[in-house]
């Protein structure tokens, strides 16, 4: 690849490489073409690069490389550009396993080496809790590996979309540059039983564009109806199942409130670890399929209510002592809405563990657990349950540690795009 124009993003031949070159106010100019020394990775999967004080992102990057980039887009202090060549390339550099991979946008870093993807994870991760919730990130662990950093997602949302130029029904996935599907006839980070399923809807396709379609694995021992959630990942399942047990488990909670709750993996993969559980989710159908779950498993010792977490939470908390109970908490990428965070803070259980697949989210929302030494975050562990995307699971460990000031309120929680 080094020294090429990859496809998704060639160059006219006619384009001369002209170097830096900028304008009086000292910006560079849309449309201009520069070298560049990539000397970060940023959360989301952009290379960074400088031009003096002006930053620039340039996705399918390496820090090490060194590149010609075209400005896409001009800021104040930053700017975005696309990969025109690599007129060098970084030793963490490798090639992609997928033909579709810088047009397809399920992927970002195919490109890199899985050693060196699961580094510049944890270093985002560190930098994100640093920036945003204010934290040491000697606090976040390595990133735990996955088995298999291909072939292991078990659910894939497909489209459909008519391709006037061409006159055909585009199928696949959203393109990493535009609103467009790329038409695709596998995936790399799918399970085989996956892109069978693909093989297969296309030899059906939907009979119009605009379609979306998800296609899932049954999940090994699980009820879960068509709309509710489970994790995309079944090969890190045990060790993500490990690390909750093992940091539940060296609190000593006797009691567990299990938040979103889903079809109840967490709070039935646990239930030996504790005395007794309950766990509430909004999604009815999730809720049915828990019980379900439960009863199949023979487990006793707990219970599902349907509802809205912010409105029920209050009443669960009031079951137990709060000193002897845990609450697992595992929102959408959004995170936890005010009235839950300001509940928890009231309360003070015991023990907090909060799963996400949204690192500045989870910082975003541990700041306000931990404002005025109410909890101590007592450690991140990541998980790659997304290789070869920007993606990462982290389970975060936060313990009562004060009181709650009198004159502590709550402020509105900013969105984290």
């Amino acid at each position: 690849m080094v020294g090429q124009s990859p496809s998704f993003c060639r160059a006219p031949d006619s384009w001369q490489f002209d170097g830096v070159e900028t304008l009086p106010n000292g910006l560079p100019v849309a449309g201009q073409r520069l070298r560049l020394e990539i000397t970060d990775l940023a959360f989301g999967g952009e290379g960074v690069g400088r031009v003096g004080d002006f930053v620039l992102f340039v996705p399918f990057t390496a820090p090490g490389d060194v590149v010609e980039a075209k400005l896409t887009e001009v800021k104040k202090s930053f700017g975005r550009a696309e990969l025109v060549k690599i007129i060098s390339g970084s030793t963490e550099r490798v090639t992609p396993k997928c033909t579709y991979f810088g047009e397809c946008g399920g992927c970002q870093y195919q490109h890199l080496d899985y050693a060196a993807q699961l580094r510049w994870k944890h270093r985002q991760i560190g930098e994100l809790f640093r920036r945003v919730g204010g934290f040491d990130p000697s606090v976040v662990q390595p990133v735990i590996p996955c088995p298999n950093p291909y072939h292991y997602r078990n659910r894939v949302l497909v489209r459909s979309q008519w391709n006037k130029p061409a006159q055909k029904l585009n199928l696949g996935f959203m393109r990493t540059d535009c609103g467009l599907v790329c038409d695709i006839e596998s995936c790399a980070i799918a399970e085989p039983a996956i892109n069978e399923a693909i093989t297969q809807w296309r030899r059906n396709p939907p009979p119009k564009g605009g379609i979306k379609t998800v296609l899932r694995m049954e999940a090994p021992g699980w009820e879960v109806p068509e709309h509710s959630f489970f994790q995309n990942n079944f090969l890190l399942l045990p060790e993500l199942v490990r690390v909750v047990k093992e940091r539940l488990r060296s609190h000593g909670a006797r009691h567990l409130v299990d938040a979103y709750c889903g079809v109840g993996f967490f709070s039935l993969e646990v239930a030996d670890a504790v005395e007794d559980f309950v766990g509430v989710e909004l999604d009815a159908p999730a809720i049915k399929a828990a019980r379900r779950n439960q009863e199949s498993r023979g487990i006793r010792n707990g219970s599902y209510v349907a509802g809205d977490t912010d409105q029920v939470l209050p009443s669960l908390l009031a079951k137990w002592n709060p000193a002897h109970t845990a609450v697992l908490l595992d929102p959408p990428r959004v995170g936890c809405r005010p009235p839950s965070l300001e509940v928890l803070r009231k309360t003070g259980p015991g023990q907090i563990l909060y799963v996400s697949c949204h690192p500045a989210t989870l910082a975003r929302d541990l700041k306000i657990l931990c404002a005025d030494g109410r909890y101590r975050l007592e450690t991140v562990l990541p998980l790659d349950m997304f290789p070869q995307t920007q993606h990462v699971e982290c389970v975060a460990d936060l313990r009562l540690a004060g009181p709650l000031p009198a004159e502590s309120i709550l402020s509105p929680v900013p969105a984290i795009g």
